[in-house]
């Protein structure tokens, strides 16, 4: 395994957010390299961290960062969703998830997340996993890749690039990112070509392959139910289908009555269950601009029980 570095976004706001009690039970639902967990980890006494991540190396690098604090952590091999299982119906004070690819995913060549570096197509967080990118270019059906490219990449030539994937492995199957690129760009008019054209694609597959997108709500619902009041959620999103999710969760949550304006008393009996501790996305401080330029679309919302 190459060293597992990960730049943690919004490291101190996004865990300021959780409002830290030095006996409280955690959840970091994203442990990447361990940074957010080390400083969740460092503000507890008598307290404890749950560090779950999907990906081995993940597991494996926080295990390593969080050497001082293996007292307070127990490291969980799993994705985020299942934390109804995992956590056995233990209450928490917080969790925080940082959503997306991590920096080392991206840069480790083979893991197949890049479209900078040719690799097998693979793309999988979990790499136990049996369904890879490979599986998916491979044998999903023009509709399926059309969709795919459209929703989650939200990409303009969603149809024409499908096609040109789906005539180009009936010849033979495509097994590498470099292919790949080569089939974007192929589908794309030079004169709409922007830089990086294939970005978009690479989005809309790695989301589909891991499932990200339909994991978020169940699992802030999940949570929510699993929250002591007074407990927070923080989440750091890094693209507008992630965030509109966060935030449409947050305020159904807020909202509590659903009967319809011209009822004159509320027959539903729903209650808020919680308030928004950020009424606006944080973004990043200029430093972290500076020297992190992968933060640049990074947003923070906080979410209270009460």
């Amino acid at each position: 395994m190459s060293d597992f570095k990960h730049y943690s976004v919004m490291l101190s706001e996004a865990v300021d957010g959780l409002n830290i009690k030095p006996d409280g039970i955690y959840m970091d639902g994203t442990a990447g390299g361990g940074g957010h967990s080390y400083e969740i980890a460092s503000r507890l006494t008598t307290g404890k961290l749950f560090c779950v991540d999907q990906d081995s190396d993940a597991i494996a690098a926080a295990t390593k960062r969080l050497e001082p604090f293996l007292d307070r952590v127990e490291f969980i091999k799993d994705n985020f969703e299942n934390l109804k299982f995992f956590l056995s119906g233990r209450l928490i004070d917080g969790m925080l998830l940082d959503l997306g690819v991590s920096s080392y995913q991206l840069d480790t060549r083979e893991r197949g997340f890049s479209y900078m570096q040719d690799a097998p197509l693979d793309m999988r967080m979990n790499r136990e996993s049996e369904f890879d990118c490979e599986k998916l270019i491979n044998s999903y059906s023009l509709d399926e890749l059309t969709r795919v490219l459209r929703d989650w990449g939200e990409e303009k030539f969603a149809r024409r690039i499908a096609s040109n994937i789906i005539e180009a492995r009936e010849e033979k199957p495509i097994k590498t990112t470099g292919e790949l690129v080569r089939l974007v760009e192929k589908s794309i008019p030079a004169a709409q070509r922007e830089h990086h054209p294939e970005k978009r694609t690479f989005q809309a597959l790695r989301i589909e392959v891991n499932r990200e997108l339909d994991v978020i709500e169940p699992t802030i619902r999940a949570a929510v139910d699993m929250l002591n009041p007074g407990g927070r959620i923080s989440i750091i999103t890094f693209h507008s289908l992630e965030d509109r999710i966060v935030k449409q969760t947050f305020a159904d949550l807020c909202k509590g009555c659903t009967c319809p304006p011209d009822f004159p008393v509320c027959v539903c009996g729903n209650k808020p269950k919680g308030r928004l501790v950020t009424r606006k996305p944080i973004l990043p401080s200029k430093k972290e601009l500076e020297e992190n330029s992968r933060s640049k679309s990074a947003k923070l919302r906080v979410f209270e029980k009460i």
